[in-house]
Order: C-alpha cells, then sequence, then structure tokens
C-alpha cells in the first residue's frame, strides 16, 4: 500500500475511533514515516479533497465528515462525541459510523437550540429547515467558509 493510501486508512480509523483526525506525529507514529514524508502525503490528500489542512500548521482540519475543532454542529454517538463540519456533515457521521447519533446545534437565524436524532439509515421526522447559502457546486472554493 502506498504511503497515501496507507494515512488516509489511519485518517479514518482514527478519527470514526476517537471522534477527530489525527496529528501529524500521530500518523508519524503510526506509519513509521518522517513528519516531513506525512505532511507531504497529507498535502497529496488534501489536493484530492480527501482533508483539509489547516494553512498555518499543515494539520488536519477537517477529514468529512469529521471536524478537528469545534464547529455548532456536535454529534453524539454511543462510540464518541464529536464535531462535524457543516449541517450535512453531522448528518454524514452516524451515517459513516452505521450507529445511531443525537445532532445539537443552533438555529442559524435566531440561535434557537436544535437537536436532531439520526438513525444511520434515516432521520427522524423533524420541521426543522437546512439552508446551504453557497451552491454545492462551490463548497470546495472556500470548504471552511461554506
Amino acid at each position: 500500500m502506498d504511503l497515501d493510501a496507507l494515512l488516509r486508512h489511519q485518517i479514518y480509523a482514527h478519527t470514526t475511533g476517537v471522534g477527530k483526525p489525527p496529528t501529524i506525529a500521530e500518523l508519524s507514529a503510526a506509519a513509521s514515516e518522517s513528519r516531513d514524508r506525512v505532511r507531504d502525503s497529507l498535502a497529496r490528500l488534501a489536493a484530492g479533497r480527501i482533508v483539509v489542512l489547516q494553512p498555518e500548521s499543515g494539520e488536519i482540519l477537517m477529514a468529512p465528515p469529521f471536524s478537528a475543532v469545534p464547529t455548532p454542529f456536535l454529534v453524539k454517538t454511543a462510540r464518541h462525541a464529536c464535531y462535524a463540519n457543516c449541517a450535512w456533515d453531522a448528518i454524514g457521521v452516524p451515517i459513516m459510523l452505521r450507529e445511531p447519533a443525537e445532532i445539537v446545534s443552533s438555529c442559524g437565524c435566531c440561535g434557537l437550540s436544535l437537536t436532531l436524532d439520526v438513525q444511520p439509515d434515516r432521520v427522524t421526522a423533524a420541521s426543522d429547515v437546512v439552508h446551504f447559502a453557497v451552491p454545492a457546486a462551490r463548497w470546495w472554493h472556500d470548504l471552511v467558509y461554506t
């Protein structure tokens, strides 16, 4: 297995297990590779839209649907609590983990607290609406803003 494929596997094995992406140091140790080689591999994975890196440090910011930093989209499962990058990704977490989840967020308009129960194969009935201000075709132009 080449390094990019190995790291991609390790990123998602770690992230699904603990709820946030690994650091460069953790990937370096797990792969028995230098941090420079890991950074180069992460740059290629980012260019392929597999992960999003933090601009200054090169650490993983997003391993969709998971966020490495707190966001307004908390996803609670029996396995762990984690943060998703957006409402769309929050629904993707229980699907990826194949387990029920509770999504805790707030209304982007009024700030009212919102909770949504999600099964791995369906979302329970809700009267809430998700609005995407940026068309999906333009999400990767500035994924952090989107």
